[in-house]
């Protein structure tokens, strides 16, 4: 057989977790129609000698609903070989959205994702050529993209498009849900694979509202999802709140045969060892018939903040009381780092996630102090003789309050951490990518899994760990035809160096819609990265045009049409 391409001496990893062997792969029409032997000539070839041969990542937990609109390539998920990207997570979305409400979607995405307004005003502009879902998919599917994309029905648009500004606001009428309910199953239709949800009282939006899923009742939540129920395929995706508990989680995945995946089950996010309380209550719910699946991350959850607004530290009272406080005495926050007894506040009246918080912090950015840029806060403070507080609040104030810091909120304990992802009730996800973009940087977790997890640390095989980066995850969001290589399955591959996989380090650069910056990371040990049979990435770079006619697909109900 003559074969469009062919990778020839690799380790093949299939993605089921079985032990990996050696052989070739050919790929004809975009599928993979020799595994093991590919005998004959083929246009291109790839020698994969002393490489690992893989099913391309699949990445379920991202935020590119407005960047694929102006970056086709979903920078930078493919560099990680990430081949199939879900959007629509957590309930938010474009679509589906008025012409008068766009602003207040963006505005939304603003606060709640931190997405720059004015990269996503110059990314989007004024005419947008969707209005509905269905419209959206379709937008998508013409534009083309370098990966593959399946989405969720998001919660908050679709509030918004049927209550208006009263989403943020009120329950739903029972006539509002009769609508909603039409639009999901509409949206379900088109080719969604499930509904996004989030009842998290950190989401709020524009003007400080809740965003409008925070006001949909449990009855509203079990109305919407009973639409696939009725259809019998789909997911609900929820990042979890008071209102609704994984207790509601369970009911309404035996109720509706459906499965639900939560976000997110983080180390010290219910203190020192309290993960273990919600891993015992994932394997008791699957075994009530449930399944209820909790999304954790292989990296630590870091944010990059300036003390002119530190939100993460706003959860402690004393924080709280003082942006408040200079919201209406501009120049408090400045009189406060300054005065020695209100540091001490800093030191030892923090709450226990924040506990020696400097000894996880880097110096991202600052203009006075350049030559402390990406150093641990605790390290320089050392090398000055000074106290860590001491020294990020001098900077601060030297720079304005404008320096950077970059911090490890939670999941910075390793040994918590192992036993998360280890863990058989949970898939490792929450790369937020597109999402918190000048903040943090996640899209990499597949590269950090394979150098740190598994070259380092060891605790998963290689074959262990790209069964959790490819079947596990598709399979869990009813991803039918990606995640593992096949004969006949299509051709998402990516072909990489177990010695040197891995991300690098975080970098700031400008390169957003009106010159917005976000945070990257290079990979490296990633030869090459294919897409239903075309090499879009090929050793570091690029092997396709943004401007080329691209081979991701819009995979409507799992799957490519």
């Amino acid at each position: 057989m003559a074969f469009d391409l062919k990778i020839t001496g690799g380790t093949i990893v299939d993605g089921t977790g079985r032990p990996g062997f050696a052989g070739d792969i050919g790929i004809k029409d975009g599928k993979v129609v020799a595994l093991g032997k590919a005998e004959g000539p083929a246009a291109a070839t790839i020698d994969a000698a002393g490489r690992i041969v893989a099913p391309g990542f699949v990445d379920v937990h991202t935020h590119y609903d407005a960047q694929v609109l102006w970056d086709r390539m979903l920078s930078i998920s493919p560099w990680h070989g990430v081949t199939t990207t879900v959007i629509g997570n957590c309930g938010f979305g474009v679509a589906p959205t008025r012409a008068a409400h766009r602003k207040l979607i963006m505005q939304t995405l603003e606060k709640v994702e931190g997405m720059s307004l004015e990269a996503l005003e110059a990314g989007l502009g004024t005419a947008w050529p969707f209005e509905t879902f269905p419209q959206y998919l379709d937008t998508l599917e013409k534009q083309g993209s370098a990966i593959n994309i399946a989405a969720l029905f998001g919660h908050t648009p679709l509030r918004l498009y049927v209550m208006g500004e009263g989403s943020t606001e009120r329950a739903a009428t029972p006539d509002e849900i009769a609508r909603m309910k039409t639009l999901v199953r509409e949206a379900m239709d088109a080719g969604a694979i499930g509904f996004g949800t989030s009842v998290s009282v950190s989401h709020n939006g524009y003007a400080g509202k809740p965003v409008p899923s925070r006001q949909a009742t449990v009855e509203e939540m079990d109305a919407l999802v009973s639409v696939m129920g009725e259809l019998k395929r789909g997911l609900m995706q929820i990042t979890i709140g008071r209102d609704f508990s994984t207790r509601h989680m369970a009911e309404v995945s035996r109720k509706y045969q459906i499965p639900v995946t939560w976000t997110a089950l983080l180390s010290h996010l219910y203190g020192p060892g309290g993960h273990r309380k919600q891993l015992d209550l994932a394997a008791e719910q699957r075994k009530s018939g449930a399944v209820v699946i909790p999304q954790v991350s292989c990296r630590p959850l870091n944010f990059e903040v300036t003390f002119a607004e530190p939100f993460i530290f706003d959860v402690m009272p004393f924080m709280n009381e003082l942006a408040k406080a200079d919201a209406k005495e501009p120049g408090t926050r400045r009189r406060a780092y300054a005065d020695p007894a209100w540091r001490e506040k800093l030191r030892s009246e923090v709450t226990p996630l924040f506990r020696n918080w400097w000894d996880r912090v880097v110096i991202g950015w600052s203009p006075s102090h350049r030559e402390l840029e990406e150093q641990p806060l605790t390290a320089a403070a050392a090398r000055l003789g000074k106290d860590p507080v001491d020294l990020a609040l001098d900077i601060s104030l030297a720079d304005d309050l404008q320096t950077r810091f970059r911090m490890a909120v939670m999941n910075f304990d390793e040994k918590e951490v192992a036993e998360l992802i280890t863990d058989p009730h949970t898939v490792i996800a929450l790369s937020d990518a597109g999402a918190h973009a000048s903040q943090l940087c996640d899209a990499c977790y597949s590269t950090h899994l394979l150098g740190h997890w598994v070259r380092e640390r060891k605790t998963f095989t290689i074959e262990q760990a790209v069964h959790q980066l490819t079947q596990r995850p598709a399979e869990m969001f009813g991803i039918t035809d990606r995640g593992v290589l096949a004969q006949g399955r299509p051709a998402d591959v990516v072909v990489f160096d177990p010695a040197t996989v891995g991300p690098g380090p975080l970098k700031r650069v400008y390169d957003l819609p009106a010159g917005a910056d976000r945070l990257i990371s290079e990979a490296s040990g990633i030869d090459a990265v294919i897409v239903n049979g075309r090499v879009i990435r090929r050793d570091g770079k690029d092997a396709v045009a943004a401007n080329d006619r691209l081979p991701g697909r819009v995979l409507r109900h799992g799957r490519a049409a």
